[in-house]
């Protein structure tokens, strides 16, 4: 494709996994429950996910917060919420495979971007790098106990870039 001809075809998904080294339920309950997900995610919630749900998101060191309706919670298996992150609601899928050996394989897909090509291109390329951190600071507290600060150092306080 001619780089003058940048255009997208369709809007773009994101989509993220990592293998996690615990069994489905533990990992599961890790996203669920906010006494968990607060080590490694967001700093404070309203609540736990559950069908219908509908709690907020803090992420206090950036100053900023973000309300989730919970569609889907299968047990140990899928979580699917809709949240905003700008004008329009995006979807976000969490899916927890059993894998080998009683681990499990996280997925995180987000769908529904919208705005201009460029727009949509910087959001995607943004939200694939959040979640991998998200994935990996789970990942290190869920197999060793570390709470991993990625997700609040990603872009330190009076830090611009």
């Amino acid at each position: 494709m001619p780089q003058d001809d940048l255009r997208l075809s369709a809007p773009p998904t994101v989509k993220v996994g990592m293998l996690v080294r615990k069994p489905p339920a533990e990992v599961f309950e890790a996203f669920v429950d906010p006494s968990i997900t607060t080590r490694f995610w967001f700093t404070h919630s309203t609540g736990k996910l559950m069908p219908g749900a509908d709690v907020r998101w803090d992420w206090e060191m950036y100053g900023i917060s973000t309300e989730v309706s919970v569609k889907v919670v299968e047990e140990n298996s899928r979580i699917v919420f809709t949240w905003a992150h700008g004008a329009e609601p995006t979807t976000v899928e969490m899916g927890f495979t059993p894998w080998q050996d009683d681990t499990t394989y996280v997925t995180v897909t987000e769908t529904g971007l919208t705005g201009t090509g460029d727009e949509m291109a910087s959001y995607a390329m943004d939200t694939a790098g959040g979640y991998s951190f998200v994935l990996a600071a789970a990942k290190a507290l869920l197999e060793h106990g570390i709470e991993l600060t990625v997700v609040g150092d990603h872009v330190p306080k009076g830090l611009e870039i």
